[in-house]
């Protein structure tokens, strides 16, 4: 009998640290989600940039205005940076 909750304790005190070591991971990590994850991401251009256009990146459409020249629908541009909900593009 004894042997038993010798084994019960040993199962719980391993658990326990693993849950501890699961959220001090998880509490560390700083999260990957948000506008500033965008920048250096590639998007592709779905209505032409002259400057202003509409771009698609990770599965939503977003206003963008490229820095230099024009790029046309279906070419793809490197996102330098986010100004409120507009992205600032360049060509790739």
């Amino acid at each position: 009998m004894a042997g038993y909750i010798a084994l019960a304790a040993v199962v719980a005190i391993v658990l326990i640290y693993f849950v501890i070591v699961w959220v001090l991971r998880t509490y560390r990590q700083q999260v990957a989600a948000g506008r500033e994850e965008l920048i250096g991401k590639t998007a592709v251009v779905e209505v032409a940039l002259r400057p202003k256009g509409v771009v698609f990146v990770e599965g939503e459409r977003w206003t963008a205005v490229i820095d230099g020249g024009q790029a046309e629908a279906g070419e793809e541009v490197k996102i330098s940076r986010v100004d409120g909900l507009k992205l600032m593009v360049s060509r790739k």
